[in-house]
Protein backbone atom coordinates (compact mmCIF):
# COMPACT_ATOMS: atom_id res chain seq x y z
CA UNK A 1 0.00 0.00 0.00
CA UNK A 2 1.45 3.34 -1.03
CA UNK A 3 1.01 6.76 0.56
CA UNK A 4 -2.11 7.53 -1.49
CA UNK A 5 -3.70 4.28 -0.34
CA UNK A 6 -2.98 5.07 3.29
CA UNK A 7 -4.38 8.59 2.98
CA UNK A 8 -7.46 7.23 1.21
CA UNK A 9 -7.97 4.63 3.95
CA UNK A 10 -7.79 7.34 6.63
CA UNK A 11 -10.25 9.61 4.81
CA UNK A 12 -12.71 6.81 4.03
CA UNK A 13 -12.29 5.48 7.58
CA UNK A 14 -13.08 8.89 9.05
CA UNK A 15 -16.22 9.19 6.93
CA UNK A 16 -17.41 5.63 7.58
CA UNK A 17 -16.62 5.95 11.30
CA UNK A 18 -18.48 9.27 11.56
CA UNK A 19 -21.50 7.83 9.76
CA UNK A 20 -21.44 4.77 12.00
CA UNK A 21 -21.20 7.03 15.03
CA UNK A 22 -24.22 9.02 13.84
CA UNK A 23 -26.29 5.85 13.53
CA UNK A 24 -25.70 4.90 17.18
CA UNK A 25 -28.09 6.65 19.56
CA UNK A 26 -27.19 8.23 22.86
CA UNK A 27 -24.05 9.79 24.29
CA UNK A 28 -20.80 8.41 23.04
CA UNK A 29 -17.57 9.13 24.89
CA UNK A 30 -15.22 8.19 22.06
CA UNK A 31 -12.31 10.11 20.57
CA UNK A 32 -12.02 11.04 16.90
CA UNK A 33 -8.93 8.84 16.59
CA UNK A 34 -10.86 5.78 17.79
CA UNK A 35 -13.71 6.74 15.44
CA UNK A 36 -11.29 6.83 12.49
CA UNK A 37 -9.70 3.51 13.46
CA UNK A 38 -13.13 1.89 13.81
CA UNK A 39 -14.10 3.37 10.44
CA UNK A 40 -10.98 2.00 8.74
CA UNK A 41 -11.57 -1.46 10.20
CA UNK A 42 -15.26 -1.36 9.23
CA UNK A 43 -14.41 -0.19 5.69
CA UNK A 44 -11.89 -2.99 5.20
CA UNK A 45 -14.15 -5.70 6.61
CA UNK A 46 -17.18 -4.32 4.75
CA UNK A 47 -15.30 -4.36 1.45
CA UNK A 48 -14.18 -7.91 2.12
CA UNK A 49 -17.74 -9.05 2.93
CA UNK A 50 -19.12 -7.29 -0.16
CA UNK A 51 -16.52 -9.00 -2.35
CA UNK A 52 -17.40 -12.40 -0.85
CA UNK A 53 -21.07 -11.87 -1.62
CA UNK A 54 -20.31 -10.30 -5.00
CA UNK A 55 -21.73 -6.86 -4.22
CA UNK A 56 -18.63 -4.77 -4.80
CA UNK A 57 -18.24 -2.75 -7.99
CA UNK A 58 -14.82 -2.54 -9.56
CA UNK A 59 -15.58 0.60 -11.60
CA UNK A 60 -17.55 2.66 -9.09
CA UNK A 61 -19.03 2.97 -5.65
CA UNK A 62 -21.60 0.37 -4.70
CA UNK A 63 -24.29 1.55 -2.30
CA UNK A 64 -24.68 -1.88 -0.69
CA UNK A 65 -20.98 -1.94 0.13
CA UNK A 66 -21.25 1.44 1.85
CA UNK A 67 -24.32 0.28 3.78
CA UNK A 68 -22.39 -2.77 5.01
CA UNK A 69 -19.44 -0.58 6.02
CA UNK A 70 -21.60 1.93 7.92
CA UNK A 71 -23.54 -0.86 9.65
CA UNK A 72 -20.29 -2.50 10.73
CA UNK A 73 -18.97 0.85 11.97
CA UNK A 74 -22.16 1.38 13.99
CA UNK A 75 -21.84 -2.09 15.51
CA UNK A 76 -18.17 -1.53 16.34
CA UNK A 77 -18.88 1.91 17.86
CA UNK A 78 -21.65 0.37 19.99
CA UNK A 79 -19.36 -2.43 21.14
CA UNK A 80 -16.56 0.01 21.94
CA UNK A 81 -18.82 2.41 23.85
CA UNK A 82 -20.37 -0.49 25.75
CA UNK A 83 -17.03 -1.96 26.72
CA UNK A 84 -15.52 1.44 27.59
CA UNK A 85 -18.52 2.18 29.80
CA UNK A 86 -17.92 -0.98 31.80
CA UNK A 87 -14.28 -0.05 32.41
CA UNK A 88 -15.15 3.25 34.10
Amino acid sequence: MDVNGIISAIVVGAIIGALGRLVVRGKKHISILVTIIIGIVAALIGTWIASLVGWNETKGVDVLEIVIQVALAAILVSLYVGSAGRRR
